[in-house]
């Protein structure tokens, strides 16, 4: 490919195969939606068989084609079958979107070890289980996208009784940045994005008061949307990106930007 060519790459992913973990709700839901819907043959991942199989039967209604495979991000077998199943069905894996993640809330003097660990493994180190899983089949073609579901919190802001969460979040960009320095040898790029407040299945329960508060302090004056998140993976999963590795994309509306509260 030229250079003049690679400067007029579309953003779609028609014939690749993609990865898509934490797929079953909210933002990784969003983000299968936009990576099948840019043309990529979807593979979808998560724990819980019957929401999978749900997404996978919306996202083919809707012209997409998904497939499900259940598997468990912090067991390391689990992501080696990820990742043979794919290149079973489908011969080489091109793109990883990675985006379990799991904040359980707890003060800080309240926090007990065992959900520290719990956090740690599934933010942190499921990230690492995910993307060495993915590793031999990439390289072997010398191409591969992956993109991390990171979030401002940890790696730009605060929150009370997610010192966990941020944690990990914050160490995703600092796996991202060294592995992507690793990669780039094998035609690998490594990226990730950064959502602020993203309108998910989790922020039911808070009411219309509290959402109302959520929104005041974003300059765009709403909350995200899945697909938000979704468009900004899919730029950086696809050849318009090809130039771009170890950096990260913050979706928040501008809720990090204000120097005091608005």
């Amino acid at each position: 490919m030229t250079a003049s060519a690679a400067q007029r790459a579309p953003i779609t992913l028609d014939g690749k195969i993609a990865i898509v973990t934490g797929a079953s709700r909210g933002i990784g839901r969003g983000i299968a939606e936009v990576i099948a819907g840019a043309g990529a043959t979807t593979v979808i991942v998560a724990r819980t068989k019957e929401a999978l199989e749900e997404v996978a039967r919306d996202v083919t209604a809707a012209g997409g084609r998904c497939e499900a495979v259940v598997a468990d991000v912090t067991q390391p077998e689990d992501m080696t079958r990820m990742a043979e199943t794919t290149l079973e069905r489908h011969g080489r894996i091109d793109v990883l979107c990675h985006n379990v993640g799991i904040y359980p809330a707890t003060p800080l003097e309240e926090l007990p070890l065992d959900e520290w660990e719990l956090v740690l493994r599934t933010n942190l180190t499921g990230t690492f289980l995910a993307v060495k899983a993915c590793l031999p089949a990439m390289k072997r073609r010398h191409y591969g996208r992956i993109v991390l579901t990171g979030s401002i919190t940890g790696a730009h802001v605060g929150y009370p009784g997610l010192s966990h969460y941020a944690g990990t979040k914050a160490g995703m960009i600092g796996f991202m940045r060294t592995a992507a320095v690793e990669l780039a040898a094998h035609g690998i790029t490594l990226n990730a994005v950064e959502p602020g407040s993203i309108r998910t299945e989790a922020l039911g329960g808070l009411g219309q008061d509290a959402i109302a508060t959520m929104q005041r302090v974003i300059p765009l004056g709403m909350l995200g949307e899945p697909e938000d998140v979704g468009n900004a993976a899919l730029f950086l999963a696809s050849d318009a990106a090809r130039f771009i590795t170890g950096q990260s994309i913050v979706v928040d509306g501008g809720q990090i930007l204000p120097e005091l509260p608005l």
